[in-house]
């Protein structure tokens, strides 16, 4: 949803009290573990995340073998590859070459049924019913050409959703061959199969022309009293609400459907229609690798095609926005910042393309070269199976070589695949080796579901302190008495600058307990401005299964700025701590206040918003004007009244020279919905202003 600059004109005043803290902690301070006693929401959004086990299994290997002028070369046998895992010999027990070109046409394709081979169309009513996905029943597509047509409705304006479905009818209608089978597949809040694989023009044509008349309908991704106690109507937020405001949901559905697909050996090619996939800064860099793995292990390629066509950047903007103000359209400072917004929401597409063997198509108004490309990198190809021989469930990379007797021919195959792991038989050393290759491993585990937010709060002119949350869905952890979290912070030169260890011991009455919790761990630490890398694993030591998030963080340098605000957090509990922590901003009182990570809350909470102002002008005394407008679309539906400082109280705030602001607001005051709320911040003493934005949805 695209944020609007609205400046409010009334403002009432009330003084606002600020909290005492003096005291000086080491660098790496305390740690609060939190258990939010909470229901399980039913979620319409849901996509469920799978659960992989990789077990005694014929790992597949597709291979593409070319000559010196690029032509596919035919004719080759079993005993003319040799394969090799970690360097060492593996037994080819599968073999089948695939040549779709000279198949032999069938007068009536007949539509298979697929129903246990894509993803159910309804996800589970609420998310402790979810079960991880079983495997894909084996099926025979041997001599077909398998195409998904994804649409994805969370991202496209309707125009760019009726090239998509042009482009399609054009196929279907002109192109469609007989050895064609093709399925229809769509997202917008939840994952669907609009039609299973079929060579059928007419339910090709039923399933695509129900998109004509569709809409964009996910929500994407925008720019970014104190001692009301929780009314215990605590909201446990499955992982799917974590990813509402990232792009990790529609990677969610990506991933589910290959591996829902894993069952058909043959080559799969999805075509992922889209308007971009932008990386936000809440966004897990650790779920794009492992859906370009889940996706190679399927042997899926995505061709990912952005429907919005051939783009231009107007120094002034285009008619979706208002006219622009300041010299930026002059300097060519405009032209290229949306340059960069639209190269940055199609890196994303370029790496699961190139990634799994397919290709991104940008810039185009029409899109048959997509099709024309599916077809060219599946008329020919080679498909190896073989046992490994090392039954290690140790979770590690295996790398896979394939080579040919005759050394001048080129070949095309994926690198290697990660084994399975064994938790129960592991030593505590063997443990402990497992959650440090986790850390190092560029394509971690995310078996579990693992949230991961962060903030900053000035605390001298290069010292931020950044508080880290992170949180798991309970459902996922039900039979862990511990959980183990570590974590690792990089600087830009990949020196370590913060590391985080610790076992978290879970207090609940059983599993059906903490089914019904989220549990989110917090701890934090100091540090300068800059742009760091953050990296999050955790283990539950039930059965050994491990998540994982990675992110990064950028601490400003607010001295630059004319405005100098912290960090906006959300949270809808405050959270009794035993010992205090002073130099914590969100600890005050015995009390600290718990970061909802989600941004989605229950109509039944407090909804606490709490920042800092620093070094606010003062002639003779400051004045600061704040307060918070909830919008939905543009209108303004609801604002809190106006709170006015002028002057510090506290010797640790005056030494910081902050003004601290928290408000409470009750969420049964907002309609459900979706809103963007805006805080206004007005420096009067000084004449500047800031309105930052954040999204939030409020539930029944």
């Amino acid at each position: 949803m695209t944020s609007r600059n609205t400046t409010q004109n009334s403002l009432n005043s009330q003084k606002k009290l600020l909290r005492k803290n003096a005291l000086r902690v080491p660098r790496f301070l305390r740690v609060m573990v939190v258990i939010v006693f909470a229901f399980v929401a039913v979620i319409d959004a849901q996509v469920q995340r799978p659960v992989f086990r990789s077990g005694t299994e014929l790992v597949l290997v597709n291979v593409v073998v070319r000559d010196k002028a690029g032509t596919v070369v035919r004719n080759l046998t079993r005993d003319d590859f040799i394969v090799t895992e970690d360097d060492k010999p593996q037994v080819v027990t599968s073999f089948d070459f695939e040549e779709l070109d000279k198949a032999a046409a069938e007068a009536a394709a007949p539509g298979i049924d697929v129903a246990q081979t894509i993803l159910p169309q309804r996800p589970a009513a609420r998310a402790s019913d979810a079960q991880p996905v079983q495997a894909a029943p084996k099926v025979d597509m041997r001599g077909r050409r398998l195409i998904v047509l994804f649409f994805d409705l969370s991202s496209m304006q309707p125009e760019e959703l009726q090239r998509a479905v042009t482009s399609a009818h054009e196929y279907v209608e002109q192109k469609l061959s007989p050895v064609d089978m093709i399925a229809v597949a769509s997202f917008s809040t939840s994952l669907r199969v609009d039609q299973d694989f079929t060579a059928d023009k007419e339910a090709l044509t039923a399933a695509i022309d129900a998109f004509g008349d569709a809409n964009g309908q996910g929500f994407d991704a925008a720019d970014s009293s104190d001692d009301a106690s929780d009314n215990g109507n605590a909201f446990s937020a499955d992982d799917t609400e974590f990813s509402i405001f990232n792009t990790d949901r529609r990677l969610d559905a990506l991933q589910s459907l290959a591996d829902a697909l894993s069952g058909i050996q043959q080559k799969k090619s999805v075509i992922y229609f889209s308007s971009g996939m932008s990386q936000q800064g809440s966004d897990n860099q650790v779920q794009l690798r492992r859906t370009i793995d889940r996706a190679n292990r399927a042997n899926v390629s995505l061709y990912a095609a952005d429907m919005r066509g051939l783009q231009a950047a107007p120094p002034g903007g285009d008619a979706t926005q208002g006219s622009r103000r300041g010299t930026g359209a002059f300097s060519g400072a405009a032209v290229a910042s949306q340059v960069s917004r639209m190269a940055a929401s199609q890196d994303t597409l370029t790496s699961i393309a190139e990634d799994t063997g397919g290709r991104a198509f940008f810039d185009a108004n029409t899109f048959t070269q997509v099709f024309q490309r599916v077809v060219a990198d599946t008329s020919a190809y080679y498909i190896l199976g073989y046992s490994s021989t090392n039954p290690a469930e140790d979770g590690r990379f295996r790398r896979i070589r394939v080579r040919l007797k005759r050394a001048d021919l080129k070949l095309e195959y994926r690198s290697g695949y990660y084994a399975g792991r064994d938790f129960a038989h592991s030593s505590k050393e063997d443990k402990e080796q497992q959650l440090q290759d986790q850390l190092v491993s560029d394509l971690s585990s995310t078996d579990i579901s693992a949230y991961v937010s962060t903030a900053y709060f000035r605390l001298a002119d290069n010292r931020y302190y950044i508080p880290i949350s992170v949180v798991m869905p309970g459902y996922q952890v039900p039979l862990a008495k511990t959980i183990d979290v570590l974590g690792l912070v990089r600087d830009d030169q990949k020196r370590p600058v913060g590391r985080i260890r610790d076992t978290v011991r879970l207090a609940g009455d059983g599993a059906d307990a903490i089914r019904k919790k989220t549990v989110q761990y917090e701890t934090g630490m100091e540090m300068p401005p800059g742009k760091f890398h953050l990296k999050i694993v955790v283990r539950e030591n039930g059965d050994g299964t491990f998540g994982s998030y990675e992110t990064d963080i950028v601490v400003p340098d607010l001295k630059k700025d004319q405005i100098k605000l912290s960090s906006i957090v959300v949270g809808t509990q405050l959270q009794a701590v035993a010992k205090k922590n002073d130099r914590n901003p969100l600890s005050r009182d015995g009390r600290e206040l718990v970061p909802n990570v989600t941004r989605v809350v229950s109509s039944g909470q407090h909804l606490y918003f709490y920042y800092e102002l620093y070094d606010p002008a003062r002639t003779p005394m400051p004045k600061v004007l704040t307060s918070i407008a909830f919008f939905r679309g543009r209108v303004r539906v609801f604002e809190t009244p106006l709170v006015e400082s002028t002057t510090l109280s506290g010797p640790e705030v005056t030494a910081r020279n902050a003004a601290v602001f928290q408000f409470d607001v009750p969420a049964a005051s907002l309609p459900p919905g979706l809103y963007t709320c805006q805080i206004n911040v007005i420096d009067d003493t000084a004449g500047t202003f800031a309105f930052p934005r954040v999204q939030l949805l409020v539930r029944k």
